[in-house]
């Protein structure tokens, strides 16, 4: 029986990736305050700690589901965020490769520079805006670099019914004002956590049969929209499902990214072409609509 070790348990896709990796074989899910009590931990801070983890667990595959991902925080704390991002996926690594484990990481759309309009490839040159796109694109490097097997998926605007998100933001804005101001010129998939998660299961089952199925691959849901085009949906369809919900706002407004200053530098253009991942894998990318409307439906 394979061995699973999932490190970010409580996040958005870590929680979801217990339900679709749990078929796979005897799943060890971690997070950061998790102590084995051999020794190991799920800290991606406590380097040392990592690869006792992995030493002890001897896992068949280790998925990497934990991350600093407060974007804006990691413009005042890029060594914290190195750690997290580029220094531990280096560890498991390293680690993976001692063991024979295959390692699955995330990574995302802010390692390019979001200028342009087409949808970014795997191949496609990197240029981080921020110190989260930094740390992100050098954890891939490493990766790459410690000759692990591994998966890194790229996705971007990713969700969840679980925890906060843009939606319910919205939703709760749009029951207090009268009009909203949204962000119309970045543009992306909102993703959800489950979708990543059940990609995610299907990959590692084949890339385990096949190890020349690893790399690096853009996972998203299909098509596109603004924050301003994600917002008019949640509120739409919320009206729709739930008629009675007392929603004030009659605008959602178009307004520049510049409108909203922010410490770190969003790309205007996360678009991610996720042909690679469909072709190899035998998969077909839903609407980005289809998975919100559900989360809506969930959590309203």
């Amino acid at each position: 029986m394979n061995v699973v070790l999932v490190f970010g348990r409580t996040g958005q896709v870590g929680w979801e990736l217990q339900r679709s990796l749990a078929p796979l074989g005897q799943l060890v899910a971690l997070d950061r305050h998790s102590k084995l009590q051999d020794g190991g931990c799920g800290d991606l801070n406590d380097l040392d700690g990592l690869r006792e983890t992995v030493a002890r667990l001897r896992p068949d595959v280790i998925v990497n589901a934990a991350a600093h991902t407060a974007v804006d925080k990691a413009e005042s704390e890029p060594e914290l965020a190195r750690t997290a991002n580029a220094l531990a996926p280096a560890v498991l690594a390293e680690a993976a490769h001692a063991v024979g484990a295959l390692l699955v990481h995330y990574s995302t759309d802010y390692v390019f520079d979001g200028s342009g309009t087409a949808p970014w490839t795997e191949d496609a040159d990197t240029g981080p805006l921020s110190v989260y796109g930094q740390t992100k694109l050098e954890g891939e490097r490493l990766i790459a670099a410690a000759g692990a097997r591994h998966l890194i998926f790229r996705t971007s605007w990713v969700y969840a019914a679980r925890g906060g998100n843009f939606a319910k933001t919205m939703l709760r804005l749009a029951q207090e004002r009268d009009r909203l101001t949204v962000i119309d010129d970045q543009f992306g998939a909102p993703t959800g956590a489950e979708l990543i998660a059940d990609v995610t299961a299907h990959a590692i089952r084949q890339t385990l049969r096949d190890e020349t199925w690893g790399g690096t691959y853009h996972l998203a849901a299909a098509g596109e929209t603004t924050w301003n085009g994600y917002a008019r949906f949640v509120l739409d369809t919320a009206r729709a499902l739930k008629p009675d919900m007392a929603i004030k706002a009659q605008e959602v407004a178009p307004v520049h990214t510049s409108a909203f200053p922010t410490p770190a530098r969003r790309p205007l253009n996360s678009r991610l072409d996720t042909t690679r991942l469909r072709q190899t894998f035998g998969l077909t990318m839903p609407d980005w609509q289809h998975g919100v409307r559900r989360m809506l439906a969930e959590i309203l």
